[in-house]
């Protein structure tokens, strides 16, 4: 279930980067001029960029974590563009998919669906049982 809603909220996070039109980052549905191929097309990414984030992610942290103490945690942001435009040439081999022009628009794009993840992440996560007296 913490997959699907991951997924939902990264498709969310996705879609609204895709919206800032400084940024260079845009998603070719599989069938243009649908929304619900537009939905799909977002929701196939969000699960890839998921994956992708999911081990990939998880190897280059593993590996950079020498480069995480010494930039205090700034690398991450290059991290995280990387498996944003990972996933676009991923999905470009599809024919559809996210399309990330340049690198340094990746890394703000990364940033902010890292942001709004955050954010959907603090509304969205369990609440605690108070204990009985």
């Amino acid at each position: 279930m913490r997959f699907i809603i991951r997924v939902i909220v990264n498709a969310f996070a996705i879609w609204v980067v895709t919206l800032i039109p400084t940024l260079q980052v845009g998603i070719t549905a599989f069938a243009p001029g649908e929304t619900l191929q537009l939905v799909l097309t977002l929701l196939a990414v969000a699960a890839i960029f998921a994956l992708v984030n999911s081990i990939i992610g998880t190897l280059i942290k593993i590996v950079a974590f020498p480069l995480y103490i010494l930039t205090l945690g700034l690398i991450s942001f290059v991290v995280n563009g990387f498996l944003l435009w990972l996933t676009a040439w991923i999905t470009g081999f599809f024919g559809w998919g996210l399309t990330v022009e340049h690198f340094g628009w990746g890394i703000v794009a990364a940033l902010i669906i890292s942001i709004i993840n955050a954010v959907f992440g603090w509304i969205l996560r369990p609440q605690k049982k108070k204990a009985k007296r």
